[in-house]
């Protein structure tokens, strides 16, 4: 097998006249824990569904832990734990039958460990799911997705609805299935999630990949923040050439006050979700 848990090349999905996401390729190594960052619409959830064969593409080929995404689907989807970013149950069922029905399908008894989960993420497993706050739908979705164990995780915006307390909780179980050797791919727009626990990122931008890097490098750049005062009037600016350039535009100015400092991590991506710049 390869020593790469997702291989995506090429891939384009349309809808129609509609875009989806265009020529995308993206590698992530068995055991690594991935970011997938890109604002709402950017094609993070179409990416995702298409790697899992949800959605038929255009063209393109996708692997996941060695096979191939359309031919041998079955056999992805019984090593693969997926998270959507809404999580769907059948309203009646009661959330400890979800959880037990999802066991079953995979042919896996999970009981002990959906029964460590809930306690840890405090799942009631006797109420019905159309009883049940978005929050806690979310949580009973964590139980399904990580109850059997799986060698990769796919989770799409896995903590939207989940309050603090539970995203730690959350995120303490992804690191603990991660040391076991289970690989991660984490889409997300919340970049303090991204920075903390991520090694690797791919940032999409209006269906396509803008960069691919570690966290570390991502976070380095030459963009800078200027603000700066002239005869009473603030202004703001992002800048990216050269400090002797930016000196020599502001000589003879009537400056009153400057400051010239480094983006934050969220300005720093908003700088690529808005530019397109790598």
């Amino acid at each position: 097998m390869s020593g790469k848990a997702i291989e995506i090349r090429g891939l384009t999905k349309t809808y129609g006249k509609h875009r989806g996401v265009e020529d995308i390729s993206l590698f992530v190594e068995q055991g690594d824990i991935f970011g997938f960052l890109g604002p709402n619409g950017a094609g993070k959830s179409t990416t995702i569904r298409s790697m899992l064969g949800l959605l038929r593409f255009k063209r393109g080929e996708i692997r996941l832990l060695g096979r191939d995404s359309c031919r041998e689907q079955k056999e992805i989807l019984e090593r693969t734990g997926y998270m959507p970013s809404e999580a769907a149950f059948y309203p009646d069922m009661r959330a400890g039958e979800v959880i037990g029905l999802a066991a079953k399908a995979r042919g896996k008894d999970c009981g002990e460990e959906a029964e460590r989960l809930c306690g840890l993420l405090e799942v009631d497993r006797t109420k019905r799911i159309r009883d049940l706050s978005l929050g806690n739908r979310k949580k009973v979705s964590i139980v399904c997705a990580l109850q059997h164990c799986p060698e990769l995780l796919i989770l799409d915006e896995p903590t939207s609805g989940l309050d603090p307390l539970m995203q730690e909780v959350f995120f303490r179980l992804l690191l603990e299935s991660n040391v076991r050797g289970t690989t991660i791919f984490l889409s997300s727009h919340v970049l303090s999630e991204v920075k903390r626990y991520c090694r690797n990122a791919a940032i999409i931008r209006q269906g396509t990949i803008v960069r691919t890097d570690t966290v570390e490098n991502l976070s380095k750049t030459n963009l800078r923040l200027v603000k700066l005062k002239e005869r009473g009037q603030e202004q703001e600016f992002r800048y990216t050439g050269s400090m002797k350039e930016l000196i020599g535009q502001l000589a003879g100015r009537e400056i009153e006050d400057l400051l010239i400092q480094e983006p934050t991590l969220d300005e720093l991506f908003m700088h690529y979700y808005e530019d397109g710049e790598g």
